[in-house]
């Protein structure tokens, strides 16, 4: 990708001013501000919404004219022919790759939910590892991003499994960019730089481990309720535009709520409302049985509901 085309520099419309309050808060290129959300660039140059949306709009004809990206109407058979360029990450399971129809799909968002010691996070290091892959060996030949919320994040972990499928871990351990994030307004922040880092480091899955929690620590009571909606709205939405903009992997994991109303079956739903349910591209839900876990479509475009098990190793997610 030409860098020169990216300077924000060469997009009409921008200010010295606005380019320098957009570049102090991590949007540093024409794609970044192309992937923006109005109302999330209101907060950073002010104004109104339209004049948000002006500037969005003025991005994305910058890359439109320069051949970056495509704009307007094609057919459905460009975009089988698209979709016939996914790539997929390998969840080192066969059973659980083959019910994603292939494993982790690029340009897309993956929600996992589930209770605690599910697998969620078991998966996520497991990913980071598997997706530095080449392609030929079912990986992204790229590294990865981890975001993480909770202090779940152990490099141990990430370094056995790396020796466990007999990969160099030291290679492995500094192709993944680590972050802590402890408050609602620093992981906006670290979603809105990703750009820099995606070019810079040839990332090619993000993770944030999880989306929810903070949000539900912050924002307590009924009359913060549309607030926390909203900041989470545009935040799946960022990392969906990500994911297309860019053509990698997203990972998110969530966690679950008790549903008062399910009275017969499993009353555990996911936490976030239909905010998430509409900004993920696919949910999976997972629950632990004994030694197993237990991985279920719950929501995806075109996968059937189904289910399978698999078992988390020294080698992270695998099969019997």
């Amino acid at each position: 990708m030409n860098e020169e085309k990216l300077l924000l520099e060469k997009v009409e419309g921008l200010g010295e001013d606005i380019i320098k309050r957009l570049k102090e808060m991590g949007i540093e290129t024409a794609l970044d501000l192309a992937v923006c959300l109005p109302d999330e660039l209101l907060d950073i140059v002010g104004g109104n919404r339209s004049g948000a949306a002006y500037l969005i709009n003025q991005a994305r004809i910058h890359l439109v004219k320069n051949g970056i990206i495509n704009e307007g109407f094609i057919t459905a058979k460009e975009v089988l022919e698209r979709r016939k360029k996914i790539r997929y990450c390998t969840t080192g399971s066969r059973a659980l790759d083959g019910l994603l129809g292939g494993g982790i799909e690029t340009a897309a968002v993956t929600e996992v939910y589930g209770a605690y010691s599910s697998g969620k996070s078991q998966l996520c290091h497991t990913l980071s590892v598997l997706c530095q892959l080449p392609p030929e060996e079912r990986g992204l030949g790229g590294g990865a991003i981890y975001i993480d919320t909770e202090g779940g994040f152990r490099a141990e972990r990430v370094r056995e499994i790396a020796i466990a499928r007999g990969l160099e871990p030291d290679t492995i351990l500094k192709n993944i960019l680590y972050a802590r994030v402890y408050n609602v307004p620093h992981l906006e922040f670290i979603i809105r730089s990703l750009g820099a880092y995606i070019r810079k480091h040839g990332i090619k899955l993000i993770i944030v481990d999880s989306i929810i929690g903070l949000f539900r620590s912050e924002f307590i009571g009924r009359e913060f309720l549309s607030e926390r909606q909203q900041r989470l709205n545009i935040m799946i939405s960022k990392l969906r535009n990500i994911a297309e903009m860019y053509d990698i992997a997203v990972v998110i994991t969530n966690q679950v709520q008790t549903s008062p109303n399910i009275i017969i079956g499993d009353p555990n739903v996911p936490a976030g409302g239909n905010i998430l349910s509409h900004g993920s591209t696919y949910r999976i839900y997972l629950r632990r049985l004994g030694k197993y876990r237990i991985a279920t479509i719950i929501d995806s475009p075109y996968h059937p509901f189904s289910e399978v098990k698999f078992l988390i190793t020294e080698a992270g997610i695998s099969d019997e």
